[in-house]
């Protein structure tokens, strides 16, 4: 039985990157071995979208998009896409210190996990439905 999902960042700037981790989104980690460090992730979720090919992506989530922006610009974070209304969230993208970029967003699609549920007054009853996420 799966017990829990293993994310990997790749990244030529390994270091820079975990202490961003680390230091700016305040993730908890583990050593390990050799000073190898596994972040603990909040809930997560899996969804699965049609595409010409298989890929992968890592998005972050948070329950105020914009408090989230400002905080992290406040630790020297570049936003690289401003917030823009994608009917099932709002989204954005951060800078890693790799040059690389991070999308987050403010979910406003359900959740499997209550402690990742929109709350009501946040739903927009425009937003798009379930299978229209995909065309």
């Amino acid at each position: 039985m799966i017990t829990g999902i293993h994310a990997v960042v790749f990244s030529p700037e390994a270091e820079k990157v975990r202490g961003f981790f680390a230091d700016v989104l305040g993730l908890s980690s583990v050593d390990a071995g050799g000073g190898w460090p596994i972040f603990a992730l909040p809930p997560a979720e899996l969804a699965v979208h049609p595409d010409g090919g298989s890929r992968q992506q890592l998005y972050l989530m948070c329950d105020d998009i914009r408090a989230t922006l400002a905080e992290l610009e406040s630790k020297s974070v570049e936003v690289t896409q401003q917030v823009a209304d994608q009917g099932w969230g709002l989204l954005a993208a951060i800078r890693m210190p790799d040059g690389s970029e991070l999308p987050i967003y403010q979910p406003r699609h359900p959740s499997p996990h209550p402690s990742l549920a929109a709350p009501l007054h946040r739903l927009d009853p425009r937003a798009v439905s379930v299978g229209e996420w995909d065309s």
